[in-house]
């Protein structure tokens, strides 16, 4: 069997939706196989002899597509069937998709895109677990408004794999496992720990946020006019960029919608906040969270998750302070004892602290070096 589905909308709209960062895409392609009831997804670069980009595939263990509500799938942009659904059909986790627009996302990583999938066919509305049929869904960017669908030898399982080729320069930044990894791991961090059984693999490495988390702290939010949220606070072993960021989530974990924590804490520290409460998907579905601070109870979230994220750095500055000196104490190249309160100690820090900022790397000196320069510090105090 082969056939045809045109998109009900103009080609260079549809091109408009494949505009995305590598990783913006990858994830919206996690997010399409976790709402088909994926307990595992893999994300694969695929590589020549020498090293450039291929491929890349995303594939899972989910339920695969239901080709016979194709032409709604893939045809109707902005009918997504998850409109009509709170949770996932088999597993009932929360839905993550609304817009139907996600498909297209698997465009801002290569021109040419192969959805290869395979579900158990319906009997009586139960799914069984025979017999299995597959499908090739294809679509290409000189044909932005047009896939072709073709039936193929089933599969031994479940699931889909999305296949993306002729792949953009872009998508070489995917090769850097250990930038894109603590991306994926701050995006899914809370559906993970709401689903433990989930997981997710970016070039065999697993994507959780407990191989790249410092620390993570909880509080409870308390706004002016009574209502409450939980603000996470997660710091990260190392600074990357989508760090220092404030992330308002549903319940489950959802990240709806997200914008700089505007808080400055130093360069010691990498975080992403959540903030965490039912409401927010009300205000979300009411276009009410990408307002910002223009919109009143948005703003009020905001600023309290702001007065305690302050707070907490404050504090952990402090506590970072007091380790990194006592490490110096240990070492023998601090000049000051461990209780000595004077002012020549305190201008002696504040003299340090400048240093530190102006010298990458100070921390990693070796301590005959740092007691050196300590040394002279000291005496020009």
């Amino acid at each position: 069997m082969t056939k045809d589905i045109k998109v009900q909308a103009k080609a260079d709209y549809i091109a408009s939706l494949s505009h995305a960062s590598p990783v913006a895409a990858i994830e919206e392609l996690v997010w399409n196989a976790l709402d088909a009831d994926a307990r595992e997804v893999k994300i694969d670069i695929v590589q020549n002899a020498l090293g450039a980009v291929e491929a890349v595939r995303v594939s899972d263990d989910g339920a695969g597509v239901d080709v016979d509500r194709i032409d709604a799938t893939f045809g109707g942009l902005g009918g997504s069937w998850k409109k009509e659904r709170a949770t996932t059909f088999g597993l009932r986790r929360r839905l993550h998709g609304r817009h139907g627009r996600g498909r297209f996302k698997a465009f801002a990583l290569g021109a040419h895109v192969e959805w290869r999938t395979t579900r158990a066919e319906l009997s009586g509305g139960v799914e069984q677990a025979s017999p299995l049929k597959s499908h090739v869904i294809s679509g290409d960017l000189q044909e932005p408004g047009l896939f072709r669908v073709e039936e193929t030898t089933p599969g031994f399982a479940t699931g889909t794999e999305v296949y993306v080729t002729n792949v953009r320069p872009s998508v070489d930044a995917l090769t850097a496992a250990d930038t894109v990894v603590p991306l994926l791991a701050a995006k899914f961090a809370l559906y993970l720990k709401a689903y433990p059984n989930v997981r997710i693999y970016f070039s065999g490495i697993p994507v959780t946020p407990v191989i790249v988390r410092k620390a993570v702290t909880d509080y409870r939010l308390q706004l002016p006019s009574g209502a409450e949220a939980k603000l996470e606070v997660i710091e990260w072993r190392r600074r990357f960029v989508g760090s220092g960021r404030i992330v308002f989530c549903g319940k489950d974990g959802f990240a709806l919608h997200e914008q700089p924590a505007g808080v400055r804490t130093g360069a010691a520290f990498s975080f992403t906040a959540y903030i965490v409460a039912p409401r927010l998907a009300e205000l979300n579905a009411e276009n009410m969270l990408v307002m910002d601070e223009l919109n009143p109870e948005t703003r009020a979230y905001l600023d309290a998750a702001r007065r305690t994220l302050r707070d907490h750095f404050r504090v952990r500055a402090a506590e970072a302070d007091a380790s990194r000196v006592e490490e110096w104490i240990r070492e023998g190249s601090y000049p000051f004892a461990k209780d000595d309160t004077s002012d020549a100690r305190r201008r002696f820090d504040a003299a340090v602290d400048d240093m530190r900022a102006n010298l990458d790397g100070f921390d990693a000196y070796p301590a005959r070096e740092r007691k050196y320069l300590f040394g002279l510090l000291k005496s020009v105090q």
